[in-house]
């Protein structure tokens, strides 16, 4: 299965890392748009729970940073649901 919703969503958090005015939420961001690239790529992908606690994060710092930083989020957001349709459960 391939993981492209993942990959787009590691873009645009990378994106979102770029247009942050804070330093800590450009970190946080970076190393969330990491992860999502390591899941990208793993052979097993996320589960339900890994996503949630990504979700959380990202919408944390959206709240906090606005603007351009929260349409990169959701944006990537998007593309995290839209994987998580193909996941079985929950």
């Amino acid at each position: 299965m391939t993981r492209e919703q993942l990959e787009t969503a590691a873009e645009h958090v990378r994106a979102a890392a770029q247009a942050a005015t804070d330093t800590n939420a450009r970190d946080r961001l970076s190393r969330q748009a990491d992860e999502f690239e390591r899941h990208a790529e793993a052979e097993r992908g996320p589960d339900h729970g890994r996503l949630a606690r990504h979700e959380s994060i990202l919408g944390e710092i959206a709240t906090e940073e606005g603007g351009e930083v929260s349409e990169e989020i959701d944006a990537a957001l998007d593309h995290v649901h839209t994987y998580r349709e193909t996941l079985p459960g929950v």
